[in-house]
This record gives structure tokens, C-alpha cells and sequence, in this order.
């Protein structure tokens, strides 16, 4: 499922009052990292993103990165590296929890309308979603 997204019967905040963690894949190719566009009907419709989503209750980091990529992107993880940083999204729940993953395979455009690997310079330029314009802004 797309970071934000929500499954059937899944709660909006799980835990009152605390950030709703959100794992999102760097996923690097040289000097390059790879995004993905989100759907227009999603929210941040339109705008790039680095993948991942929602972790379920109960279910660790790598855990997650590795269900959302499979579905996402039709691959395995092989490898999750060090969180490189945690931002709060604006106007949401959301706690963007960015993680360094090595992957087995080619990835595919399951759930975004395109994807792209990109040079920070090339990031930069492109609309991000606010938490991933952050990301790139400050650590990328």
C-alpha cells in the first residue's frame, strides 16, 4: 500500500496521540536513488516520493519495507540499512521513517504511475511530497 494509503478497516491512528510510523525506502543505484510518482486519487496525488508505507502493529521496520516494496514494486528485499532520519508529515499523523534498503530484482510500477532513479540534483527539480522534499533537501 502507497505511504498515507489506508486499508479497509485499518484505524486512522492506531494509538491516540502518537505518530503513525511510515517506512520509506532509499534505495540507491550508483548516484542515483529511486522514487516513484503517487496516483492523482491518493493523497500527495502527483507527487514523487520515495516508496514504502504504513507499518502494521506489531511488525518491525524491515518487516514492513519488506511486504510494501514487494507489492509496490515486485521486489525482495535483501538488505535494511540505518534509519537516516525520521520527520513528522505535515498536516497528518505520519511519521516518514527513511531507511537505506538494498533490494534483489527490477522494480516495477505496481502501485505509482511511474517511477524514476534520480541524482539529488534531479530530486531537487522534481514536485516531492513535502516529508520526502525534506529528506532530500537535508540529507540526500
Amino acid at each position: 500500500m502507497p505511504r498515507g494509503g489506508k486499508a479497509p478497516g485499518e484505524p486512522d491512528d492506531p494509538v491516540p496521540g502518537l505518530p503513525v510510523p511510515v517506512v520509506a525506502a532509499v534505495i540507491r543505484r550508483g548516484d542515483s536513488v529511486l522514487i516513484g510518482l503517487r496516483p492523482p486519487e491518493k493523497r500527495h496525488g502527483g507527487l514523487w516520493e520515495f516508496p514504502g508505507g504504513k507499518v502494521a502493529p506489531g511488525e518491525s521496520e524491515p518487516e514492513a519495507l519488506a511486504r510494501e516494496l514487494l507489492e509496490e514494486l515486485g521486489v525482495e528485499v535483501a538488505q535494511v540499512g540505518e534509519l537516516l532520519a525520521a520527520f513528522r508529515d505535515p498536516g497528518s499523523p505520519f511519521e516518514i521513517r527513511f531507511r537505506s534498503v538494498r533490494i534483489h530484482g527490477l522494480p516495477e510500477a505496481l502501485e505509482h504511475t511511474e517511477l524514476r532513479w534520480v541524482t539529488r540534483a534531479e530530486a531537487r527539480g522534481l514536485p516531492l511530497a513535502p516529508t520526502d522534499r525534506r529528506f532530500t533537501d537535508e540529507m540526500l
